[in-house]
């Protein structure tokens, strides 16, 4: 069924003749804080490009994703490889003036799997009070608000994103948010309750402690798997010359301790802490953007050490354009050189038996090189080299290649 609404939707927006545009009707429609140059991160599940037809309310939009890779371990490699890693669509719709609502559906890996990552209704009661229901994305750092391939000069998301904290997370629920502007200054703040994570998390086939275990529950979107609710908060500030740093914090319940009223076990808390920040260095124009998350969780004592109950992990990537001119009839086509930084430690601490210090941990360098024809699209050229410790601390696992990759928004 699923395939014959998006296929509609196709076949109605090729029979009018759209006008794209960099800032969607919904943002020209909200209040001044929210418009593209004054943006935050928390702007960007509307700070995209969308199509209108006519005077219709409904606007459409979306990005694809495709992508080549050359890539050996430890000298090995199974040769090249093509692939969609997702397509996105998005539906908004203005229906007051203060009241919008916006969807985002995934079709992931040529749509062997589609996902509802955001469907939501907003009503506007003041700038620092708004109501949001529905599937929201939780606010587990920056990255999860801002994830689109687009925006980014690397091919892959990055690793402690995707495979420590579950990158594009979200979940039913509801909640507030705001935004206040002073001079250079900006605030803002999101807070939801929805539900959450499950038993996955430390029963999965990973054999580890893996937060991203518990997307593949599609039962979160129809009820809690334990009665709790998942609670998360981010407060930023953002001034038009320094950059946005944001604080955030998403804990709960994650096992299910009870059911019919018999206690399977004492509750057991996840914490996850993260801080976020990025900035466009003056003269040089270089962007600079970082994210670094703390994991605390409460394991079973029967379960084995290699069950983690702290981790760490994130990113900082360095973009420098170093060239913009007219090229093949492209206007302001860009040319950047980039670097991307990452860490992960999926098991932070030490042995009890013999006090060594447990493995289980990666780094990553990317470096990189992207062209945009247009703000909306990038071509990208990566190189990632990467090495990855089992948790007894064996020789690392070196993973080496290129890759090469298409995005962009429609």
């Amino acid at each position: 069924m699923t395939k014959y609404i998006l296929f509609a939707l196709i076949v109605v927006s090729s029979n009018y003749s759209f006008a794209q545009q960099v800032d969607s009707t919904l943002l020209k429609q909200t209040p001044v804080d929210s418009v593209k140059e004054r943006a935050m991160n928390m702007d960007a599940v509307y700070n995209r490009p969308f199509l209108q037809l006519g005077k219709s309310p409904v606007s459409l939009g979306g990005y694809i994703e495709a992508n080549y890779e050359y890539i050996g371990e430890d000298g090995i490699t199974e040769g090249h490889s093509f692939r969609i890693p997702r397509m996105t669509l998005f539906v908004a719709s203005s229906i007051h003036r203060k009241i919008k609502f916006l969807s985002e559906i995934e079709l992931e890996e040529g749509g062997k799997e589609i996902a509802i990552e955001f469907a939501a209704l907003d009503i506007n009661i003041h700038p620092l009070l708004n109501l949001r229901g529905g599937v929201v994305m939780n606010t587990s750092g920056a990255f999860n608000q801002n994830h689109d391939g687009p925006k980014w000069e690397f091919v892959d998301r990055p690793v402690a994103m995707t495979e420590m904290l579950p990158a594009t997370w979200s979940n039913v629920g509801f909640g507030l948010y705001g935004k206040q502007f002073k001079n250079e200054w900006a605030f803002g703040y999101e807070v939801y309750l929805t539900n959450g994570f499950d038993n996955s998390i430390i029963n999965n086939d990973e054999n580890k402690t893996f937060l991203p275990a518990s997307k593949t529950n599609a039962e979160r979107f129809e009820e809690s798997s334990n009665g709790e609710p998942l609670l998360t908060g981010k407060i930023a500030i953002k001034n038009d010359k320094i950059g946005e740093i944001g604080l955030s914090y998403m804990g709960g319940i994650y096992n299910t301790h009870q059911e019919d009223g018999l206690m399977l076990d004492t509750k057991r808390r996840l914490d996850v802490f993260t801080i976020d920040f990025n900035t466009t260095l003056p003269k040089l124009n270089t962007y600079i953007v970082g994210e670094w998350a703390w994991i605390s969780l409460d394991i079973p004592f029967t379960f084995t050490q290699q069950y983690g109950d702290r981790q760490r992990g994130g990113f900082m990537d360095i973009v420098q354009p170093v060239l913009k001119r007219e090229i093949l009839g492209f206007e302001n086509v860009t040319v950047n050189i980039a670097c991307r930084l990452e860490y992960v430690d999926w098991n932070v601490g030490r042995f009890r038996e013999t006090d060594d210090n447990m493995g289980e941990h990666l780094w990553a360098i990317v470096p990189a090189v992207s062209l945009r024809p247009s703000p909306q699209t990038v071509l990208r050229l990566n190189y990632r080299f990467m090495q990855q410790t089992d948790i007894l601390g064996n020789p690392p696992v070196t993973t080496a290649g290129i890759q090469l990759a298409l995005s962009s928004y429609f």
